[in-house]
């Protein structure tokens, strides 16, 4: 038996209307992480901001300034776009001088309509430079912020009394690490903000670790009490609530390899890895397939990370869950002549650039039919 056209696409068409009513819609946030490098202004403040000064080594006049806060507003407008039109509804924000030029760049005309509001505090890094956390007032409202402070030493010089030599038994445990007291090391503190974004609470913490000076093993238990701290911290938030929402994110000065990510925070690759309380950190997966958010010593890297805790990796989306991520790495921000050929494009002597890091970012969802 034969059947006709007509009944054919009377089944089509409600096949089609059908699969509508199931379709799914869903609200979307990009939260992003910038290192904005040496967002400084022109005034002489009260910390090592020198360099940046109109008679300093880097010559940073007004115009320079200007320049800078234009070429982060069209970066930061545009973060996440391409599954998000809108901006970050919260950006984490790196190497930043005082809450004065971040409320310079919230006035940019790229952001202004977004409405940002500020989370800042002063830090003790002997660079003068903080953490910050922007949100859009509009759908985030923090209910408690702190900055968190990173109290890591010096290692302690291991001397003879007698010849002010090292000893044999020193020699063979020089990788072990002794703490003088009396010589900490001032660097960035880590921000904690808690708030609602549209009704669901969420925890962020935001990090800038300490740097690689010196080099990389010598620096790296600064690191690792780094990331022993965010897990201190990440604990501490689930005795209060089991079912906390958290964001970890910040430039760590270390991959997604490290062990301060991968012990200290406890970070895993894949979903199906992480356990209760634990920690999912998207960009390991993404280093491996060769991406990178900056260049060190001629090697691309991801130290700028966005990790999310179990609670967000969930498959029920009634609430906000994790969805992808990525690095914001568009042509404009891409150095394209010389040596550098390929890296993000940086301030310089006759440009003012972006940044030396390209931002991260990640998408977080909510069933809203």
């Amino acid at each position: 038996m034969r059947i006709s056209k007509s009944i054919v696409l009377f089944f089509l068409f409600f096949t089609i209307l059908a699969a509508k009513a199931q379709e799914k819609k869903f609200a979307v946030h990009t939260v992003a992480f910038y290192n904005f490098e040496n967002l400084f202004d022109t005034i002489n403040n009260p910390n090592n901001d020198e360099e940046w000064l109109p008679d300093g080594a880097q010559n940073w006049t007004s115009k320079k300034y200007k320049q800078k806060l234009q070429n982060l507003a069209q970066v930061l407008s545009q973060i996440g776009s391409t599954d998000n039109p809108t901006s970050p509804t919260l950006i984490g924000g790196a190497e930043i001088e005082n809450r004065g030029v971040l409320e310079d760049l919230i006035k940019e005309p790229l952001l202004q309509s977004s409405d940002y509001g500020i989370v800042h505090f002063e830090s003790p890094d002997k660079r003068g430079i903080d953490v910050a956390l922007l949100y859009k007032k509009q759908h985030f409202k923090p209910i408690s912020f702190k900055n968190i402070p990173l109290l890591i030493y010096a290692k302690k010089a291991k001397t003879d009394d007698k010849d002010n030599k090292e000893s044999e038994e020193d020699k063979a445990d020089k990788d072990k690490i002794d703490y003088d007291s009396t010589s900490r090391v001032f660097t960035r503190d880590i921000l904690l903000v808690t708030g609602y974004l549209d009704g669901d609470e969420v925890n962020v913490l935001v990090n800038h670790w300490p740097s690689r000076s010196g080099g990389e093993k010598k620096s790296s238990p600064f690191r690792e009490a780094a990331g022993r701290m965010d897990r201190k911290i990440m604990d501490s938030i689930y005795k209060i609530n089991p079912n906390a929402k958290i964001i970890c994110m910040g430039d760590l000065n270390d991959g997604t390899y490290n062990k301060s990510v991968k012990e200290g925070i406890g970070a895993k690759r894949k979903k199906e890895e992480v356990k209760e309380f634990g920690v999912y950190n998207p960009f390991e997966e993404m280093f491996y397939k060769g991406n990178a958010s900056l260049f060190y010593r001629d090697a691309g890297d991801i130290f700028d990370q966005i990790m999310v805790s179990e609670s967000l990796i969930k498959k029920d989306y009634s609430s906000f869950r994790y969805w992808k991520a990525g690095i914001y790495n568009k042509p404009f921000m891409i150095q394209t002549i010389g040596q550098y050929k390929g890296y993000p494009l940086r301030h310089q002597t006759n440009e003012v650039g972006f940044s030396d890091h390209f931002p991260v970012y990640i998408y977080l969802i909510k069933q809203v039919n």
